[in-house]
């Protein structure tokens, strides 16, 4: 037992220790556009194909069942409000989270620990290249980015997914579906889920990242480096969402002032602007 503690203290601290790299990597000396370009890619636009058909799908299925189960309660017109508050809150981006550790942290993982079991990393650093800055760098500022939009593009989906089936298979009422979003949707609900992706794209960045760089043990390696990495990123997504979820909950008030302060700001702030130009004019 007090070698598996001391093994777990182990991975941990290099998995802190190489997160702080990273971030000193990232703000001091940032990777090339053209790398973060191509990693946007490889990581938004061809996950776009998986997360819209998981999106989609989900929405569909949660108006199925929030139609069947609330229409004899006279509540069906609140399936529009629950398909878009799960989605938005939780099930966008915690399936999207996983998919995109399916499709995404996976290849990181069996890419650089390739690279490690053939020695091309250290060969990239006896060129006097930071492997860090060259490699996990611009996969890390991808992944951070482009995950709170692929999540936002899920939940979109699976509205629109929700909305058909309501719609045109329940013969719902499309006002019924749409009208009691813009009263019941708040900006909280779309900053929690943005949170939530955010950590998430950290999460399988980082620790995929670590999996590959951190490989030993041949071809035979690389595969165990890459089901233990997905398997974490899955456990720790899990275990994160229902962190987030509480910590945010609680602290419902402190945000909603917060964002309530800054409508205000931005709302003076136009008011201002407006009347400078209509003096000018």
């Amino acid at each position: 037992m007090n070698e598996k503690i001391a093994s777990f203290l182990a991975f941990l601290g290099d998995y802190m220790k190489l997160i702080a790299k990273v971030l000193w990597v990232t703000i001091v000396q940032p990777p090339q556009w053209v790398l973060i370009r191509d990693q946007m890619y490889e990581i938004g636009v061809r996950s776009l194909p998986v997360v819209a058909i998981t999106g989609f799908s989900t929405g569909m299925v949660l108006a199925a069942q929030a139609f069947f189960q609330l229409s004899d309660k006279g509540l069906a017109s609140a399936t529009g409000l629950m398909v878009t508050k799960a989605m938005m809150v939780e099930i966008g981006p915690v399936l999207t989270a996983f998919m995109v550790t399916g499709r995404v942290g996976a290849a990181i993982c069996a890419e650089l620990g390739s690279m490690r079991v053939t020695e091309q990393i250290d060969a990239i650093r006896s060129m006097a290249v930071n492997p860090l800055r060259h490699l996990v760098a611009p996969r890390f500022i991808a992944g951070i980015t482009m995950l709170p939009l692929l999540t936002v593009f899920s939940c979109i989906m699976g509205i629109i997914g929700g909305y058909i089936v309501a719609v045109y298979y329940y013969d719902m009422p499309s006002n019924s579906f749409l009208d009691p979003l813009p009263y019941n949707i708040r900006l909280f609900d779309f900053i929690s889920g943005l949170v939530k992706a955010f950590v998430f794209g950290f999460i399988i960045i980082t620790i995929s990242c670590y999996s590959g760089m951190t490989t030993k043990g041949g071809a035979a390696g690389v595969g165990k480096s890459t089901t233990n990495s997905v398997v974490i990123c899955y456990t720790i997504i899990l275990i994160g969402n229902f962190l987030l979820t509480v910590m945010m909950n609680n602290s419902y008030y402190y945000i909603q002032d917060a964002i309530d302060n800054t409508s205000l700001m931005l709302n003076h702030f136009y008011n201002y602007i407006r009347q400078l130009l209509f003096r000018w004019s």
